[in-house]
């Protein structure tokens, strides 16, 4: 359970700097991972992305000083870093419906969003049905496309590449280059720095790789396996919110920061839901 003492450290460290410059990298190093891997964990384990959890709680605040001081509203806004009347309204009014003027007449409807405190509950669900399996390197050969730091940003442009592979045939093409375990169509998030971070879309393969194509060999590990029927958006980001929030705390294990791994079926058109597994890799957890 270390690793969700390190969020809550870094949740402080927003929590403190609300009416300051938050340094997404510094919330990562206090949780001890990379800016991406932060982002990500967060995103999952919470349900909303980071920056959308920085802006309501910078709105709670702001709106709870418009409430009970006779500070002028573009004093609030620059306190909480909008330079910008306009875009601080704008950043207001999405959290409350509101302008940030009206906040200051009693009586108006304002919503609070409270700190998020990571604690391990008793969720008395359904079983989480895994198991663990150590792999060698395995060769895939695919197309990719780069990715960014923000999440955000990453969660708009990787379904729109799933979704141009399909249209332009790539899909079809690397279905008929699959011939090693495991077999499937592989969606692959590889980091190795901030500079260098990128979505596979690839088989296991191999063949030479054919032009207009890239290999990548995924490093040997353990990984923990899950194995999912459903629609496969809302099965994979469910996997990882229970890997991180009900198998990893109690499991002994840490997460190995290798490159993740969903595997899909190979069919014609663009299929939304079916057989899936999604593959996280872990290694033992260091005794404190």
């Amino acid at each position: 359970m270390e690793w969700l003492k390190r969020l809550g450290a870094a949740i402080d460290y927003i929590e403190e700097n609300l009416d300051k410059e938050i340094s997404y990298d510094e919330a990562a190093h206090i949780a001890c991972c990379s800016t991406y891997y932060f982002q990500r964990i967060f995103s999952y384990v919470s349900g909303v992305s980071l920056s959308e959890y920085i802006r309501r709680r910078k709105m709670t605040q702001a709106a709870f000083e418009l409430q009970r001081t006779d500070n002028k509203v573009i004093d609030v806004a620059h306190k909480y870093g909008y330079s910008s009347p306009t875009s601080f309204n704008r950043a207001f009014q999405s959290v409350h419906g509101i302008a940030p003027i009206a906040a200051k007449s009693m009586g108006c409807t304002l919503c609070a969003y409270p700190s998020i405190q990571f604690s391990i509950i008793v969720l008395g669900g359904s079983a989480m049905a895994y198991h663990i399996e150590e792999k060698k390197s395995i060769r895939i050969i695919g197309i990719r496309i780069p990715l960014v730091e923000d999440a955000e940003e990453n969660m708009r442009n990787v379904p729109a590449f799933w979704k141009k592979a399909v249209l332009d045939g790539s899909i079809s093409k690397l279905a008929e280059l699959s011939n090693k375990n495991p077999d499937g169509i592989l969606g692959v998030s590889v980091y190795n720095n901030p500079e260098d971070i990128y979505y596979y879309i690839a088989v296991s393969s191999n063949i030479p790789v054919p032009e207009g194509m890239v290999e990548y060999m995924i490093p040997e590990g353990m990984w923990v396996v899950f194995e999912n029927d459903g629609v496969f958006k809302e099965d994979v980001q469910s996997v990882f919110r229970r890997f991180l929030t009900e198998f990893l705390p109690f499991s002994g294990y840490e997460y190995a920061g290798l490159p993740d791994v969903e595997i899909y079926p190979v069919c014609k058109g663009q299929s939304s839901k079916g057989h899936s597994e999604v593959w996280i890799a872990i290694k033992k957890a260091k005794e404190i």
